[in-house]
C-alpha cells in the first residue's frame, strides 16, 4: 500500500514554501542608511591607497623652481635639437611624389652601403641598413613637391649620424 501525504500537510507545506520564497531574502540582507539616500548625496568611495598623500620620489616637487614645464630651461634646448633634427633628416624637392620615389630608389641603390631590405611605393617608404642602422626613407607630397625624409622606427625623425648622412648624400645625389 502507498503512502500519500494527507492534503493539510500538503497545504501548510505549499503555505510554508510561498512565505520563505517571498521574504527570505531580507532576513540575510544588510542595510545601510547612507546608501539609501540620492545617488548625488551618498558618500564618495576612495581606494586605500589614494586617501594618502605619494611619498615616492616621482611625486616630489622641485624646491625653487616654480616655472611652468612650457618655462623651463629644458624645453628650449629639446625644441632646438628636434628642429635641428628635422632639418638634418630631409630635404624638399620639386617633382611628384611617385617621380621622385623613383629617383629615390635609384640613388639609394648607388650609395655604397646602403641595403634596402622593402619599399613601399604606396606608403613612400624604402626600408634601409645604412652604417649598421635601421630606418626608413620616406617621400610624402608636398606643396613645393615631394619631402624625402629618414625616420626612425618610433615615427620621429631620425636623427643618428648614419640617417643625416644617407640624407645628405641623398640631397646631393638629387639635387635638393
Amino acid at each position: 500500500m502507498r503512502y500519500f501525504p494527507s492534503r493539510p500537510f500538503l497545504a501548510a507545506s505549499a503555505l510554508a514554501l510561498a512565505v520563505l520564497a517571498t521574504s527570505g531574502c531580507h532576513w540575510f540582507r544588510k542595510t545601510d542608511e547612507m546608501y539609501q539616500k540620492p545617488v548625488e548625496s551618498r558618500p564618495l568611495e576612495v581606494p586605500p591607497d589614494l586617501d594618502r598623500p605619494a611619498t615616492d620620489a616621482s611625486a616630489a616637487q622641485a624646491d625653487d623652481q616654480s616655472q611652468p614645464v612650457m618655462r623651463s630651461s629644458m624645453a628650449a634646448p629639446a625644441a632646438a635639437q628636434a628642429t635641428a633634427a628635422a632639418a638634418a633628416s630631409g630635404f624638399t624637392i620639386p617633382g611628384e611624389r611617385d617621380e621622385v620615389f623613383a629617383k629615390v630608389g635609384d640613388a639609394l641603390a648607388a650609395i655604397e652601403g646602403v641595403t634596402i631590405a622593402t619599399k613601399a611605393q604606396l606608403l613612400g617608404t624604402y626600408d634601409v641598413n645604412y652604417g649598421g642602422s635601421d630606418f626608413l626613407v620616406r617621400v610624402t607630397k608636398v606643396d613645393a613637391g615631394a619631402y624625402v625624409s629618414a625616420v626612425d622606427p618610433r615615427g620621429v625623425p631620425a636623427g643618428n649620424e648614419a640617417a643625416t648622412g644617407l640624407i645628405a648624400k641623398l640631397k646631393a645625389a638629387l639635387g635638393g
